[in-house]
C-alpha cells in the first residue's frame, strides 16, 4: 500500500500541477464502499501527497452522493495526517466578495440525509467538535495564501453546509445571514466530522463564487458563476498547496490527532468482533 501524510480533497484539476512527480493512481476499497474516484498519489516538494476528486472526474456525484466515509477512510489507510479541502462557496456577507477566499473556523449543519459518523453498530463515540477545523492547519493555510497575495483572504467565518444539490431560496439565504453565517456550501459536512473521527487535521480553502441569492442587487447564483471562479482559482489553490507542504514536513502537532481520547463511551468488552475489525483502523489503539 502506498502512503502519504498530506491529502487534498477537491476538484480534479488540483493534481494537474507543475512539480508533481512519481504520480500513481490507485483504487482503494473500504468497509464503506469505493471512494469518489481513484486516489492519485504523487511527490510534491519532497512529500507524498494524495488527491481525491470529491465529485469524481467529470463531476458525476452530487454533494449528497459523495461517499465521504469511504474517502476519509481511504486517506486514513494511507497514513494521512493533514487534509486540505478545496471547495466552492457562496458569500452571505457584502465584505466577502466573489473571487475572495475564506478559511472558515466554524460550522452550521443544514444537511439532512448523509451518514455523519463512522461509528454505531455497538460502538458509541461522543467526540467534541466545538472547534471543527484544525486551528494550526487553518493558520498555515491562511498565511500561505496571504503570502501568495493574489486573492483577498478572510481568516475565520461560519460556513453553513446545506444538503443541495439545489441552491437556497431567498428566505433561506436571509435566515442564514440572520444566524450569523458568512459563507454557504454543500460539502464540508460530514467531511470535517469524519476527518475528526479519523484523527486527521482538516482545514478548508473556500473559494467564493457568488453572493448566493440574498443580495438583490446582484444576479442570483448560477452554475456558470461557480465554474468561472473555480477555474480562475485553480492556480491559486495549487500555489497554496505547494507552499503548505514544506510546513507540514515535520508533522506539526494538532489536537485532531488525538480527537478520540476519552470519546469512546462503550465498554470495549461489549463491542462485537465484527465491529472491532471494521473500525480497527480508527479505534484500534483505544480498544
Amino acid at each position: 500500500m502506498q502512503s502519504a501524510k498530506i491529502a487534498v480533497i477537491g476538484g480534479s484539476g488540483l493534481y494537474n500541477m507543475a512539480g508533481l512527480i512519481d504520480v500513481e493512481e490507485i483504487a482503494i476499497n473500504t468497509p464503506y464502499g469505493s471512494t469518489s474516484d481513484n486516489v492519485i498519489i504523487g511527490t510534491l516538494k519532497g512529500e507524498r501527497v494524495a488527491f481525491i476528486p470529491r465529485h469524481g472526474r467529470g463531476h458525476n456525484l452530487s454533494p449528497t452522493e459523495v461517499n465521504y466515509r469511504a474517502n476519509i477512510y481511504a486517506l486514513k489507510s494511507l497514513g494521512v495526517k493533514y487534509i486540505i479541502s478545496v471547495s466552492a462557496c457562496g458569500s452571505l456577507r457584502e465584505k466577502i466578495a466573489p473571487g475572495n477566499i475564506v478559511i472558515p473556523d466554524q460550522l452550521v449543519d443544514r444537511t439532512r440525509s448523509r451518514p455523519l459518523t463512522f461509528f454505531g453498530d455497538g460502538l458509541v463515540v461522543h467526540q467534541s467538535v466545538a472547534d471543527p477545523f484544525c486551528p494550526m492547519l487553518s493558520k498555515i493555510l491562511y498565511e500561505s495564501l496571504e503570502n501568495i497575495g493574489e486573492r483577498i483572504v478572510h481568516a475565520g467565518g461560519t460556513y453553513v453546509t446545506i444538503e443541495g444539490p439545489r441552491f437556497s431560496t431567498r428566505a433561506e439565504s436571509f435566515m442564514f445571514r440572520q444566524w450569523g453565517c458568512d459563507i454557504i456550501g454543500m460539502t464540508t459536512i460530514p467531511e470535517v466530522f469524519l476527518a475528526h473521527e479519523a484523527e486527521i487535521a482538516y482545514a478548508v480553502m473556500a473559494h467564493v463564487t457568488d453572493y448566493d441569492v440574498w443580495h438583490e442587487e446582484k444576479e442570483p447564483v448560477t452554475v456558470e458563476m461557480v465554474i468561472k471562479v473555480i477555474k480562475e482559482n485553480v492556480e491559486v489553490a495549487q500555489k497554496a498547496i505547494k507552499a503548505i507542504i514544506p510546513k507540514l514536513a515535520d508533522e506539526p502537532k494538532s489536537s485532531a490527532h488525538h480527537a478520540l481520547t476519552n470519546a469512546i463511551i462503550t465498554d470495549p468488552a461489549t463491542i462485537s468482533v465484527e465491529t472491532k475489525e471494521k473500525l480497527a483502523l480508527l479505534v484500534g489503539k483505544y480498544i
